[in-house]
This record gives C-alpha cells, structure tokens and sequence, in this order.
C-alpha cells in the first residue's frame, strides 16, 4: 500500500486517507454522493461540508479552498485561474484528529432518526439516532444527542453516548461506559468501565476494563500532539487519543490527552500513556 504522509498515522498506517469512515460510510462516498452529477473534481483528501457546498454552487468561483490556500474542489478537471471561495467548514484532511472534526460536522446534521436494530424499552435517546440492523441498545442506554451506530453491535447496559459519536459494526461498547464525540471503527469493544472522549479508535481495537482517556488540559489551552518529532497545535480545546488498529489495552490504562497509540500496540494493566506509543518493527 501507498502510505499518505506520516502526519496522519497511524490511522493512516493500515488505509487511505480517502478510505477512512466517516459515521460508517468511506470518505470518499461521501464525496461521490455529494457531488454527483455537479460537474466538480474533488481532493481526495477532503471533507467538503454539504451546506458549504450548496453555497459554492451558486457563486461564479472555479475553485474551493481552505485556509492555507489548499484547493479542495475545482470546477473541470484541475484547479483553473480565477475566483476562488474561501471555505469556512470545509477542510483538507492533514491530521488524525481532522476526521473528528470531519465527523462532527456530519452527525451533528443529521435530522432524522433512522432506526433498524432494536432499542430496548427502557432505554432512552435524546437526539437523532442512526442504528445498524442487528444492533441490540440493552438496559439502562442514555443516549443524548446524534449518535450514529452500525449493524450487528451491542451496545450496554448502562452506558452513556454522547454526540457527536459513530460506532462501527460489530462493536462492543458496554457496562458504565461514558463516549464522547469519538468516531469507532469496527469490530472494537469498549466492554467496561472505560471513558473515550474526543477520540478516535481503529479497528479491532479492544479497551481493557476502566481504561481511561483524559481529553482537557489543566491550563484549558488548545491540545498539542507530536507529529514527526514536532509538537502541533491541534485547535482543540478537547481531544482525548487516537488509537490505530488492534491495540489493546490492559486493565487500569490512563492515556494522556493527544497520545497516539500504533497499530498493533499493548500496554500494561495499570500503564499510564504519556507518550506516543510506536510499534517497532
């Protein structure tokens, strides 16, 4: 595989940037259905905001870019000279923690339920919900604000999702279990005891009773995260860690805000992440 450029590892260490799911659907389906039969071409690794969008297509501009000046969608072919608009909630995907921001602005849109698993009575859901066949919402559920869950999940009891927050298929998410404004991939458990906030986890990713993910800074200042040696600013005030495929980690785990755990990684019962955790070849 043709790897991106390391500063979105190491999700991007096990698939492309355009392959990446957002709320459970390709990053890149989300461009074709977007703009299909618009004429325009897209950056592969952009998220392009639906109601930004609408707007551009009313203006006379050849191009959208961001803020760096980064084309993000062009009438024709390629990028031409002329008007350009400025993009406000349309972005290039050049870090990690860019596909939470990318997920927000996608599930918070979202306007009505669309519920095909089955939600226990005594469950309760404040917000727009999205739910997978298969998936079963067990006892003592709360759920406040848009949620979006994939087929074939189980999901409590007693547990506490908050948005805006996608679950992949096949996951596990249970017992006194608080998430926050994360994006799950599939097949990962959080079982028990655990808080994610503002986080992103991989594939096949399984948390270890009452690990813990901090996502705020003492000081309340924007959150940096080490990127090829280098500390980056990541305009957020909260943002918990961003962990790669299959990691697993052992019971008691404390992961520092902004910690990037590789795929493949493990810690110890009782571990506190203070660092990067890279697995070496």
């Amino acid at each position: 595989m043709n790897h991106p450029p390391s500063n979105c590892h190491p999700l991007t260490l096990t698939r492309r940037i355009e392959d990446f799911p957002i709320a459970n659907v390709p990053l890149m389906e989300h461009q074709r259905q977007l703009t299909a039969g618009t004429g325009l071409t897209v950056l592969p690794q952009a998220w392009i905001s639906g109601s930004e969008l609408e707007v551009f297509l009313t203006t006379n501009a050849a191009v959208m870019a961001d803020a760096a000046g980064q084309p993000l969608l062009w009438r024709g072919a390629s990028p031409a000279a002329g008007e350009t608009f400025a993009a406000f909630s349309s972005f290039a995907i050049r870090h990690p923690w860019d596909f939470l921001r990318a997920n927000e602005d996608f599930v918070s849109s979202l306007a009505e339920p669309d519920i095909r698993g089955e939600v226990h009575p005594s469950a309760v859901i404040e917000g727009v919900l999205h739910l997978g066949a298969g998936t079963r919402i067990l006892p003592g559920v709360f759920i406040e604000g848009n949620v979006v869950i994939g087929e074939n999940c189980k999901i409590g009891p007693n547990c506490y999702l908050r948005g805006s927050t996608s679950i992949g298929p096949g996951c596990h998410v249970g017992q006194a279990v608080e998430l926050k404004n994360c994006v799950i991939l599939a097949r990962t458990s959080v079982g028990h005891l655990s808080y994610v906030g503002d986080s992103v986890l991989g594939e096949g990713v399984n948390f270890g009773a009452g690990t813990i993910t901090s996502n705020l800074r003492h000081d309340g200042r924007n959150h940096r995260s080490a990127v090829d040696g280098s500390l980056v600013d990541t305009g957020r005030r909260k943002f918990g860690a961003i962990i790669g495929d299959r990691v697993h980690t052992g019971i008691h785990t404390a992961i520092y805000p902004g910690r990037k755990l590789w795929p493949g990684v493990t810690t110890r019962p009782g571990e506190i992440v203070q660092r990067d955790l890279v697995l070496e070849d």
